[in-house]
């Protein structure tokens, strides 16, 4: 085999719904002030008795269903989040468990708001290399447990969800090069630490960060993947905040893509947000098997990861 391909993709939200005017019941914000900022009208809120790795099987549980295979052919899980509340036993373990993989190898990767397109690479390297023949890709967050329900600038901002993908061997790749990286120095820009932990950013920085340093690394995302912008189907950004998704896109160039707003109704749900788009976009039928997407991750660490793959 000479590269690995999406076999099929899955996503699913918690059933409660947080609309604009139940935060402005909380904090001191209104509807008209959150859709002009950041472009979000609603955000799904999972439950106390809702953990991460139960999201994340809802999540893989569909995917596999649309692959059309069993538990038993999956060989690895990875599992992108940043809200994991226990060290041990991971969450791709308690995943694995949940779903009935049997003897899967089972990693947590944690690059906040990237993790999802870095785990696909990963995924990708560890097909190709032959170390695996079948992956369990998923991201998803519980941003709600590590938001200060008092500060209006990150509580409008945030929700709960999963995202994943099944990823196999193929004759042709269809998972196209990665192009990855970080600014360290800035990690300080994006933080989920403390006792208990909550998550803070910096938004000026991230926004100025993210809509002048990334169009060029989407654009060189396509070229390692032998495509222009125009010919993209669809661009699937991490789904930060409206303000970052437009003049990113429109930097970028994709003129013929069907560009991921997801944010609108999910809110940003950290590495779950790239699956959850993509599977949306395709749910939808607002693109086709074989279209080519660009998925790009950006956010925490100011860490970035991008490429470009077939709809699956």
């Amino acid at each position: 085999m000479n590269g690995s391909r999406i076999a099929a993709i899955g996503h699913y939200q918690p059933a409660k719904v947080l609309t604009n005017e139940d935060l402005a019941g909380m904090v001191d914000t209104s509807d008209e002030w959150i859709r002009t900022r950041v472009g979000i009208r609603t955000r799904h809120i999972a439950g106390p008795d809702e953990p991460v790795d139960e999201l994340a099987a809802h999540a893989a549980a569909k995917a596999l269903a649309a692959a059309g295979l069993a538990p038993a052919d999956i060989d690895l899980v990875l599992v992108a989040t940043s809200t994991a509340v226990d060290r041990s036993p991971n969450m791709a373990a308690r995943v694995a468990a949940r779903l009935g993989v049997p003897r899967p190898a089972a990693m947590d990767i944690n690059v906040v708001c990237a993790g999802f397109t870095h785990a696909l690479a990963t995924a990708d390297h560890t097909v190709r290399a032959g170390a695996a023949s079948r992956a369990l890709v998923i991201g998803a967050d519980k941003m709600s447990d590590v938001t200060d329900w008092t500060d209006r600038t990150t509580c409008v901002l945030v929700g709960d969800g999963a995202g994943a993908a099944v990823v196999e061997a193929s004759d042709e790749p269809e998972v196209g090069p990665v192009l990855w990286g970080s600014v360290p120095d800035m990690g300080h820009a994006v933080r989920i630490e403390g006792e208990p932990a909550r998550f803070a950013q910096e938004g000026q920085s991230v926004y100025r960060w993210a809509t002048t340093q990334l169009p060029p690394l989407a654009r060189q995302a396509c070229e390692r993947a032998g495509y222009a912008p125009e010919d993209l189907a669809a661009v699937v950004l991490h789904q930060a905040n409206l303000r970052i998704i437009e003049p990113l896109a429109e930097k970028l160039g994709a003129v013929n893509a069907v560009i991921a707003r997801d944010v609108a109704e999910s809110g940003n749900t950290s590495a779950a947000s790239i699956p959850l788009a993509f599977s949306k976009l395709v749910e939808q039928g607002a693109i086709s098997t074989g279209d080519p997407v660009l998925l790009f991750g950006f956010g925490g660490n100011l860490s970035y990861a991008g490429q470009v793959v077939r709809c699956p």
